[in-house]
């Protein structure tokens, strides 16, 4: 696999290369950079299959950089950054690999196995533009775009095509408007966070909801909610409060 490492800091290119060639032997480094403009001209010399890209750095990001990639060229991105929250809620978003600084070996490992098995899907250009999507869209702000990891690639949706979110050991299943159920290999709890801007409400448990979706709340100790299709979802009583103050 080919492979562009692109970080505005000597030490941690090297040490990555170092990770790199010692516990990935898949991966074959062709080339550094230490900015945008010089790892723009690096992809161009490479056509490499991976590049590692540091999100700060000096006159642009790593951002700056994956926006102005030719439509042709849409290499796989692990992006590598030191504490940027803003970033990392679009990168969660956007199903995007990502490793922290200082990197850890077995993070590295992973993200390079679910590359290597991404790879020929031809999805990365779809999760580039989620990325992008959501970056703009602000970090504390509704997201645009929801990129989903299947088994087979991804399915990339807008919270407004989700009707509820339901917990299925560590999987969650997403309900959605047109009537289908897709089954993601992530905790409900990583969903509640990333949605509830967007104006979704944990009202149990195991149940996360849509509110734009509510047509009706029936009373009780916790009480139940009606959908538009007609569904309905039980509240729990420790949740009930909390989805009357924002169905309000």
């Amino acid at each position: 696999m080919k492979t562009v490492i692109i970080d505005d800091e000597k030490p941690s290119r090297e040490a990555l290369q170092h990770y790199l060639t010692k516990y990935c032997p898949e991966v074959t480094v062709v080339g550094e950079a230490d900015s945008v403009e010089s790892g723009l001209e690096a992809i161009r010399l490479h056509q490499p299959e991976l590049i590692f890209l540091d999100i700060e750095m000096p006159f642009g990001n790593g951002f700056d950089l994956l926006e102005r990639l030719p439509a042709e060229q849409e290499p796989e991105v692990v992006f590598v950054t030191a504490y940027e929250q803003y970033a990392l809620r679009a990168l969660r978003l956007s199903a995007a690999h990502y490793l922290l600084k200082p990197v850890d070996i077995d993070d590295l490992i992973d993200a390079v196995a679910k590359v290597n098995s991404r790879l020929g899907l031809r999805e990365q250009g779809q999760v580039n533009k989620a990325l992008l999507a959501n970056l703009k869209s602000g970090a504390s702000e509704v997201p645009k775009r929801l990129a989903l990891p299947l088994i087979d690639g991804l399915e990339i949706i807008t919270p407004q095509e989700i009707r509820y979110l339901e917990a299925a050991d560590n999987f969650t299943s997403f309900v959605l408007t047109d009537g289908r159920k897709l089954l993601i290999c992530r905790k409900l709890k990583f969903y509640d966070a990333l949605l509830a801007p967007a104006g979704f409400c944990r009202i149990h448990r195991s149940t996360v909801v849509n509110l734009s979706q509510v047509r009706r709340y029936h009373r009780g100790k916790g009480g139940a909610v009606t959908l538009e299709d007609g569904t309905e979802l039980v509240v729990a009583a420790a949740r009930k409060q909390a989805l009357l103050e924002a169905l309000a």
